[in-house]
């Protein structure tokens, strides 16, 4: 039996892992639950899975989870250990008593406790981009080093990694990642100014969090997607295509030498790639629709618009300028998403913010977690002043 540790427990990607967990009791337990403030939803967790550890972000939640769990009848005494914080993050992440590790907090705080799983030669199942876009060189020499298997749940890099097993490294000429273009992907130029954070928020395929719905409205996630193929996949940045694909039905292609092109296609159900991460090499039966293919359908590819969705072409420039490119553009980003859907700065501020502060973050080396860290916390404050300076406030 393998057993888990989720990082993120309550979000979208956590949920989908404990759904295949419940699915599969024979096969899978939970060690570790890492969650933030939704005390609730974590409790509940709790009381269905029995983890042996539940690490929250403070002592104020820590104590709700003990008077929810308690409440629901458990004896003090038959508590899982109630841990806070980032130390304990990265304890059960590389506790023997983890096999798998599913890595699915939001942002540059995942980084951590995923690194110290990579470092303890762990599966790790990657949700978390950040790791990547901000900690990539560190984080992939470890790998390496540490023989971990780094597998990604992203759905895009989920079906690269698939298509990569068709043929081998020295054949492929490209990888190209789909994106569905977002709400905008039709709307001129000049009516991006009065786009409101309610419209950008209304994605036409995915349910995800309010930051990466926003990422995905201005082409910043699949930007961060590029990058974080670069590194998975030690391709050059060159080596990266991104094709707009509204219907997202295909979620990678690779291109080979003798000009063939293998595509993974599924339904858009994160359940099937984190399985695959949870049972690679093979392939299990996973609880995911079908595609009929006695319906017509149609789908649509087309080449992004660099000039309306600025970000995207920014990523491809901080991969290859490389040191503290990338992690301040990441940071830079989360700040000025933030003051856009406070209504602070418009819609195409978020690329100009973004832009000045990597013109503003001096070249740094990022040799270890905390440098990293550092970066992001330089960065976000650059941003935040350019907020500041452009909202009045």
């Amino acid at each position: 039996m393998k057993r888990v540790t989720i990082l993120g427990s309550t979000g979208s990607i956590g949920l989908s892992t404990l759904d295949i967990i419940a699915r599969h009791p024979e096969k899978y337990a939970v060690h570790a639950l890492v969650a933030g403030k939704n005390s609730k939803l974590l409790a509940q967790q709790v009381l269905q899975f029995h983890p042996n550890v539940v690490v929250v972000s403070g002592d104020r939640v820590r104590e709700e989870v003990r008077a929810e769990l308690i409440s629901n009848g458990l004896s003090p005494l038959g508590l899982p250990a109630l841990e806070v914080g980032r130390a304990a993050q990265e304890q059960v992440a590389a506790a023997t008593e983890t096999d798998i590790l599913i890595s699915a907090i939001v942002g540059v705080a995942g980084l951590p406790a995923t690194y110290a799983a990579v470092c303890a030669g762990k599966r790790v199942g990657l949700a978390n981009k950040e790791t990547l876009v901000a900690g990539g060189q560190l984080v992939m020499r470890a790998v390496a080093d540490h023989h971990c298997e780094l597998i990604p749940v992203d759905s895009e890099h989920n079906g690269a990694h698939q298509c990569f097993r068709a043929g081998e490294a020295k054949d492929v000429r490209k990888l190209i990642l789909t994106a569905s273009g977002g709400p905008f992907r039709n709307t001129p130029a000049s009516a991006l100014a009065s786009v409101t954070p309610a419209q950008a928020l209304n994605h036409p395929t995915w349910k995800m969090g309010p930051r990466i719905t926003i990422d995905s409205a201005t082409l910043m996630n699949k930007g961060f997607e590029v990058i974080e193929a670069c590194w998975l996949f030690g391709l050059p940045p060159s080596m990266v295509e991104v094709v707009v694909h509204p219907q997202s039905s295909v979620h990678a292609m690779v291109e080979y030498s003798d000009g063939s092109v293998i595509a993974q296609i599924c339904a858009t159900d994160m359940r099937m790639p984190i399985q695959y991460a949870m049972t690679w090499p093979a392939r299990e039966e996973a609880p995911v629709p079908r595609i009929d293919w006695s319906q017509a359908r149609q789908w649509d590819f087309g080449p992004p618009d660099l000039e309306r969705f600025p970000l995207l072409r920014l990523a491809y420039e901080a991969q290859e300028a490389g040191g503290a490119s990338a992690c301040a553009l990441n940071a830079a980003d989360e700040m000025a998403v933030e003051a856009f859907l406070a209504e602070r700065i418009s819609f195409p501020e978020i690329s100009a913010v973004v832009e000045e502060t990597l013109q503003r973050v001096p070249t740094l080396s990022l040799d270890s977690v905390d440098s990293i860290l550092a970066a992001d916390k330089f960065a976000r404050d650059v941003a935040r002043g350019l907020v500041s300076e452009r909202s009045g406030r």
